[in-house]
């Protein structure tokens, strides 16, 4: 089997479950990596900035 260098298409590969979305091996693969890596920063980003802020950090005296 001759593999020729460039993208490789999903036809090639045969995953089920998580890796058939989450797969290093296609670019559909590593395009769902990237973007649910992404998402996860960003909902963190979000959550830091819009949490209630009850307690301050330095108390005036």
């Amino acid at each position: 089997m001759e593999i020729m260098a460039g993208p490789e298409t999903d036809a090639q590969f045969q995953f089920t479950g998580m890796k058939k979305y989450f797969s290093s091996y296609t670019l559909t693969g590593r395009m769902n990596c990237v973007l649910a890596t992404y998402g996860g920063i960003a909902l963190m980003v979000l959550y830091f900035k819009l949490r209630s802020k009850k307690t301050p950090a330095v108390k005036a005296t």
